[in-house]
Formats: C-alpha cells, structure tokens, sequence
C-alpha cells in the first residue's frame, strides 16, 4: 500500500462508483481529479498491473442487457489452469474462479446429487438465450466435459464498493 499515492487513492475512492457514463470517461474522470486524461489512464493501468484493481468498467444488470448463467465444469486438479484459461478465452465470460470447498452433496439439479465435484465457476453472458446456449454448446465441445448450466432464479445486487481506511493500512 506504501506505493499508491494520494492520487491513486483519491482515483480509487473517488470511482468504486458512479463511473462516468460518457464517451470520454477517463476524461471526465480526470476533469474531476484536476489532471489529465493521460494520467488517468497510466495510473489505471499501474494499478491493474500490480493487481491493485482487477477491474475497471461498469457493472452491467446481465437480465435486463441479454442473458447469463452460472455455470460449472469439473476438471482434474492438474488441468484446472488451462480449462481455465480455455474458459477466460470465451467470449462472454467473466467471474471465473476456482472452489474447492464444494463438496458433491451441496449440488443438486432436478432434486437428484450431481454426484461430481465441480471446481470451475464462471457466469457467461451473451445478447439473447440462443446466443448464450450456442456459446457453452461451443464451450462444452472444446474442453470436451459437460457444463452444469444454473439460470439465474432470483437476482442480488452486492455492493462491492467499500470504504478504504487508507490510515490503518500504512503509508503517506
């Protein structure tokens, strides 16, 4: 944390949320920052590359924009990076992540134990149903190993923005 600046902290803060809807974003962003454009965009793609963000772009209600799922694929624990990184190449993916902690009892579809661990977790999206099953069908056939297709029931929106205490974790 001793590396980020008060600017980089004041970026941060600042856009957790409420991130300019605009064709110029970055350039919005900086006119409210009192810099340029340039160094929005530097000091976001620092913050990326030392995985201080993930991520920088809205966060889009997939019901209300197309269609999305969350899906799962069982994999052996020797070929989860690259099922993984298959995965991470599809269009439409995101939220793709890796549970160990889920035991095969915890799984049921139909009302019957799936009886297979699924350790891969990823949620796809596309513009319409057709397009998304065409997507995992395509999906399905290059990792050869069937999906575990679970349709939104009921939707959540989860706050990820949070506070910093920038005091309490050290630095300038």
């Amino acid at each position: 944390m001793a590396e980020l600046d008060a600017l980089d902290r004041r970026l941060i803060d600042a856009f957790q949320r409420d991130l300019p809807l605009c064709t110029r974003p970055f350039a919005a962003m900086a006119e409210r920052l009192g810099v340029s454009e340039a160094e929005v965009l530097e000091r976001l793609q620092t913050l990326q590359q030392g995985e201080v963000l993930s991520r920088v772009g809205p966060v889009f209600d997939h019901a209300r924009a197309g269609a999305s799922l969350l899906a799962a694929v069982a994999v052996p624990e020797a070929e989860c990076d690259a099922v993984a990184a298959a995965i991470n190449r599809s269009p439409g993916v995101n939220h793709n992540y890796a549970r160990e902690d889920l035991a095969r009892e915890d799984l049921a579809r139909d009302g019957q134990v799936s009886g297979i661990d699924y350790n891969l977790w990823f949620v796809m999206t596309a513009a319409d149903e057709v397009q998304l099953e065409a997507r995992l069908e395509a999906l399905e056939e290059e990792l050869e190993r069937p999906l575990l297709r679970l349709p939104m029931v009921e939707g959540y929106h989860i706050d990820l923005g949070f506070p910093i205490p920038w005091a309490e974790l050290g630095g300038p």
